[in-house]
């Protein structure tokens, strides 16, 4: 067991990644932060109860245990800019989504020998178990599915304008999944007249979707950024919403299940 991410090994050629549902914060980082930066606003929250679906199809799971204000998993390890021109969140984040400090003033300096320890003890172990993961699922199996699962506040004016589309799948443009995998997703959303949706809109997928998914190398990735308004308050503390959950959650399993059978 690691203290650092959850993980459940399935029998099934899927793995859900859902690198943003920590939101532990280490008690040597606490006194620094703000209020905002101890509420853990910016968490992917609820995920693994809205994916609870995908156990009986055999899908393991992995999932991180402590904030993406301590280390953002979903970023590159140097730390360049996913989406040049637009605002950066950042390996180890200094402020929200919507601007708010996390630290206290004087305390937000996060030198290169921090953020490198910070990478080293709580990035890497994730990245570590995912390669494993998704080695052993191959030699299995041949073929994988890598399901990257997030979810985001639906307004946002720092980061995309107006209202984001409630339901936003992310190949990297294509690259990162069999181009069936995308269709097969998209004629299931043509028929979704609840939700808002977009393939390969304002977010493409982040590193995870990038990096790992491998088309040629039978290795398929594809990012699902959801709103949270779809399932859940979008303000503290958060609540799940049962009605809204299951209602979407229906449509998310839709969308695994016809990416899944072009395996």
């Amino acid at each position: 067991m690691s203290d650092v991410y959850h993980f459940e090994a399935g029998t099934a050629p899927l793995l859900i990644s859902i690198p943003h549902l920590g939101s532990q914060i280490p008690g040597s980082l606490q006194p620094r932060l703000t209020e905002f930066g101890l509420r853990s606003g910016d968490t992917d929250w609820h995920l693994d109860r809205l994916y609870a679906f995908a156990k009986k199809l055999g899908a393991s799971f992995l999932w991180a245990r402590y904030s993406r204000y301590v280390v953002d998993l979903n970023r590159p390890p140097n730390d360049e800019n996913l989406y040049p021109g637009q605002a950066k969140t950042g390996l180890c984040p200094t402020h929200t989504f919507d601007g708010q400090p996390l630290y206290l003033d004087g305390a937000e300096t996060i030198d290169d020998a921090e953020r490198e320890t910070r990478r080293q003890h709580y990035w890497q172990p994730y990245h570590d178990q995912l390669r494993h993961e998704i080695d052993r699922l191959r030699a299995k199996h041949d073929k994988v599915l890598v399901w990257e699962a997030h979810s985001i506040a639906s307004i946002i004016p720092r980061l995309f304008d107006g209202k984001l589309p409630d339901l936003n799948i992310g190949t990297a443009g294509g690259r990162s999944c069999n181009p069936a995998m995308e269709d097969a997703i998209r004629n299931q959303l043509d028929n979704v007249n609840a939700y808002t949706w977009a393939i390969n809109g304002r977010f493409k997928g982040g590193y995870i979707t990038r990096q790992y998914g491998a088309p040629d190398q039978n290795i398929h990735a594809i990012q699902l950024e959801m709103c949270q308004s779809t399932y859940m308050d979008e303000t503290y503390p958060y609540a799940w919403r049962d009605n809204e959950a299951g209602q979407v959650a229906s449509v998310v399993e839709r969308l695994v299940n016809a990416a899944y059978q072009q395996l």
